[in-house]
């Protein structure tokens, strides 16, 4: 699901020429798709009623509500970086950045689902899932682009996610309503975006650019948002946020080889380095995750 939404906002991204207007575009009808169906639904309402308890009894503190601002910091972080040292090097950073805070993250049971060790097979697998992450990048990986102050950056942005899935655990222990959570994570981002777009506006001159009448797929990665951060918000109180890390990792750069096979970008062709990589990833998958998947 990540592959495709990030091959939907790169499109739309492009098409507008505004990476930070492209993101709340995405975030935007996200949050409309969620609200729409929310009056509807009961379960997001038991969700909201419980979420309102839970604030009320002091059961859940009042600013881990705000992960959605994290979300959108992501986001806003990841618009600016990716043009100073692209892509490759952007998700070599953003990927140890999770995968650090997941075990810091699970440690402290920040998650809800109650605490898991540091331990060396957690510790290497975590290490095999950012090597694999470097060796699907590597053929895109360019020097020149290098800069510290932007790796440290984007490495920061992974560390904001990692933060975000163990919030939304959390909040999802509360609501109880995978889209309640996923709710609140868009209205959050969204109107993190609307600020930082108004500045943009304000300091820099930037303008706001007419929407693209298609095609239609180029405004689907706010839907798949919603779908995603549901899913996780219940994946990580079973499985903690490493665990999840690194299936996410491994999905998303099977994602990313089916999409260069099927709907490759500025006539990309499919990359061996890819392909090692994604094996990479899945053993470490096997190292990390396996006791986490059959210890019930």
């Amino acid at each position: 699901m990540i592959a495709l939404q990030s091959r939907a906002n790169g499109e739309l991204s492009n098409l507008l020429g505004n990476s930070t207007q492209a993101a709340l575009v995405s975030f935007g009808s996200g949050l409309i798709v969620i609200s729409i169906i929310a009056p509807f639904n009961r379960q997001i309402k038991v969700g909201i009623r419980n979420l309102r308890l839970a604030i009320k009894t002091k059961e859940l503190p009042r600013w881990r509500l705000f992960a959605g601002v994290l979300g959108g910091s992501f986001v806003a972080l990841q618009t600016q970086v990716v043009p100073l040292i692209g892509v490759a090097l952007y998700s070599v950073a953003s990927i140890a950045g999770q995968t650090a805070t997941s075990l810091v993250v699970d440690r402290i049971g920040l998650t809800g689902g109650g605490k898991k060790l540091i331990s060396k097979r957690r510790v290497a697998s975590a290490g095999i899932t950012v090597f694999a992450v470097f060796i699907s990048a590597l053929d895109r990986i360019s020097i020149v682009s290098f800069s510290i102050f932007a790796l440290v950056l984007a490495t920061l942005a992974g560390v904001l996610v990692g933060i975000q899935r163990a919030l939304n655990g959390q909040i999802n222990e509360h609501t109880k309503a995978s889209f309640t959570t996923s709710f609140l994570n868009f209205f959050m981002g969204t109107s993190t975006l609307v600020i930082l777009l108004f500045a943009l506006l304000l300091f820099k001159g930037d303008a706001i650019v007419a929407l693209p009448s298609g095609p239609w797929w180029i405004y689907s990665g706010g839907t798949i948002g919603v779908i995603y951060i549901a899913f996780t918000s219940t994946i990580v109180q079973h499985l903690g946020v490493l665990t999840f890390t690194l299936f996410s990792v491994g999905g998303t750069l099977v994602g990313s080889l089916l999409i260069d096979i099927f709907s490759p970008t500025n006539g990309n062709t499919v990359s061996w380095y890819l392909v090692l990589g994604i094996a990479i990833a899945y053993l470490g998958v096997l190292t990390g995750g396996q006791s986490s998947l059959f210890k019930r």
